[in-house]
């Protein structure tokens, strides 16, 4: 999205109205993760569940202002040694949350091997952080063994940079070529200056959770 400010109130006014736009009530973010039942670890992988990850005035306001915000998730699977654990393996995948001034919509999109899919489109806040906090089955699953695992999801939310928004508008539109070659578009003079100035006064948005199963065997299908 781009907006074009003339002067410093007409910013100001930016924010006030972004952060009344913000749902009044918001819920604590929470991130979980619950591993398959004893007979299934074999077959399915664990559920990872964010709730209320778009809460918080900051993140709100830089979000309703044009700055997309990106949840990348990551859950791995540790094997427990003796003496330290070890990752055996790992799967990743994104959710990227925009606002598009036009339809007066949040766009929700979920990104896995590179492969974008919609999640929906929200005129309400709350909506859209429902379909982020939409419960996914992580691709990935343990195996056979006497040996003790856990899994361990992170997620990082984050708006995106200035230099990012552009290209990742491109991408999700389908323009992958650009992006592949490494080749931005640097956008306008005046728009990546308003950018940059909103996100200085506005302050970057940066947060980090993680969360583990519990210990498991899978070879004596017990949790």
């Amino acid at each position: 999205m781009r907006r074009f400010f003339r002067s410093a109130p007409l910013l100001a006014a930016a924010l006030l109205c972004a952060a009344a736009s913000g749902a009044p009530a918001q819920g604590r973010p929470t991130l979980a993760i619950t591993a398959p039942a004893a007979e299934e670890l074999t077959r399915a992988g664990p559920v990872v569940v964010a709730s209320h990850m778009l809460s918080g005035r900051k993140l709100r306001e830089l979000l309703a202002s044009g700055f997309p915000v990106r949840l990348h998730f990551a859950v791995e699977l540790w094997r427990v040694g003796r003496w330290s654990n070890d990752v055996e393996r790992i799967v990743e995948w994104e959710v990227v949350v925009r606002w598009l001034p036009v339809e007066h919509v949040y766009d929700v999109t979920h990104v896995a091997n590179d492969q974008p899919f919609s999640l929906g489109r929200f005129a309400q806040l709350s909506d859209a952080e429902a379909a982020v906090a939409r419960p996914v089955r992580a691709s990935i699953t343990a195996f056979a063994s006497s040996k003790r695992f856990y899994y361990q999801a992170s997620l990082s939310v984050e708006t995106l940079s200035v230099r990012d928004i552009d290209e990742v508008e491109r991408w999700l539109r389908g323009e992958l070529e650009p992006a592949v070659r490494g080749q931005r578009n640097p956008g306008t003079a005046l728009s990546r200056g308003v950018r940059t100035l909103f996100s200085r006064l506005a302050g970057g948005e940066r947060r980090e959770y993680e969360e583990r199963t519990g210990i498991f065997r899978v070879g004596e299908g017990k949790r």
